[in-house]
């Protein structure tokens, strides 16, 4: 695994404006970054990332089944007991989902460290299913990269497989995607699922989470009193269990997309469920409910809110002083513990890897690099090749 150097395309910012990709710099600071790119050998994709991927991901689900089976574990996972029916409907019914993403520190040697699952609102996906394939076709064209490079990076194809298998399972024809208003990362990466969809013969219609409203049936609908019949929804399930209009949500008779399932694999007390599911798995760190601080013997960790977005609210505890403290908005519900574990460094940044699954199955990579040692909102995307 290297970083390597390479001359920026000339006119990738041109096109990226021709392309929608209008959020290639956020707050006048680059987010995606094609100065270097990181170069990995196929073993090392293959053994090392593209394997361990589907089998946390098998992992995961075995915490789902065995917390939607118990409500003590559901109130573990803060889950609000108005959906602890309507979570296990979900999981037994196998409402369908579309993807996911564990974060991984990985440096090249030895095996990768599950950090968390993103697995009801991931972003990246645009950069890391289009605008890198593209960055790879252009490079490899112009001479600056070999022709024997590939990429890990079978996201896109899958994307819009996976949306016809969805239409077929819910006989539907057309289906509605959200996002909050204001946010143009999360407009984008919705537009992008828009189009995967369109080439699986869906017909989308957008419309902002702000703007959905409720009919006098209990269902919920867009601007143009159209019912919303499938969703998929940019928007945590954390933040609508907790809303005014949460009541709405069953009666509201919903394909969600994400599934109510998700919850599980969202919520940040995974961790610790996964570590006594599995101890001592070697892709898996240490991890502990705040009742179970007693059992670490590590004298370093990491505190993370039960639920929270982009790195916020993430803090390191060394023998029991706080040495690095997150910012933000979460950790009213909980915290879990997770041993210590530091990212990867090339060239003085520090390097996280984000591995994709879609329909259950590894699908590409995403690589975030950043001086601080949290990954945040900000934190630079790189592209990646095989070699």
């Amino acid at each position: 695994m290297l970083r390597v150097d390479i001359q920026e395309r000339d006119n990738w910012r041109k096109k990226a404006s021709e392309f929608g990709f209008t959020f290639h710099t956020m707050q006048g600071e680059p987010y995606w970054d094609e100065s270097a790119y990181y170069q990995f050998t196929l073993k090392q994709i293959e053994k090392d990332l593209e394997d361990p991927t589907e089998e946390i991901h098998q992992l995961c689900l075995a915490v789902v089944d065995h917390v939607v089976n118990d409500d003590a574990w559901l109130k573990k996972f803060q889950i609000p007991e108005l959906f602890w029916q309507p979570i296990l409907d979900s999981w037994t019914n196998r409402d369908p989902s579309l993807y996911s993403r564990l974060d991984f520190a990985y440096d090249g040697n030895g095996p990768a460290k599950l950090f968390e699952n993103n697995a009801d609102t991931p972003t990246s996906l645009y950069e890391s299913g289009f605008w890198q394939w593209l960055w790879l076709e252009e490079q490899v064209d112009k001479g600056k990269l070999s022709r024997r490079a590939d990429q890990f990076n079978s996201l896109q194809e899958k994307l819009i497989n996976q949306f016809a298998k969805m239409a077929k399972h819910y006989a539907i024809d057309s289906m509605h995607f959200a996002c909050c208003k204001d946010t143009v990362e999360d407009r984008g990466t919705v537009q992008y699922l828009q189009d995967c969809a369109s080439e699986a013969g869906l017909i989308s219609q957008f419309v902002f989470i702000e703007d959905i409203g409720i009919s006098e049936s209990e269902h919920f609908t867009d601007l143009n009193d159209c019912v919303i019949d499938t969703l998929f929804k940019l928007y945590p399930w954390e933040f609508m269990q907790r809303e005014a209009f949460a009541s709405f949500i069953i009666p509201a008779q919903v394909n969600w997309i994400e599934p109510l399932w998700k919850s599980i694999l969202s919520n940040k007390a995974l961790l610790p469920m996964l570590w006594k599911l599995f101890p001592n798995h070697p892709n898996l760190l240490p991890s502990y409910f705040e009742d179970e601080l007693h059992l670490a013997k590590e004298q370093k960790l990491v505190k993370k809110p039960l639920f929270s977005r982009e790195g916020a609210n993430i803090s390191v505890i060394e023998q029991g002083r706080t040495t690095i403290e997150g910012q933000g908005p979460y950790g009213q519900e909980g915290f879990i513990y997770q041993a210590f574990h530091a990212l990867p460094t090339f060239s003085q940044n520090h390097t996280l890897i984000g591995s994709w699954l879609v329909d259950d199955k590894p699908a590409g990579i995403s690589i975030r690099e950043d001086k601080s040692l949290i990954t945040q909102d900000l934190s630079r995307y790189l592209p990646h090749i095989i070699l």
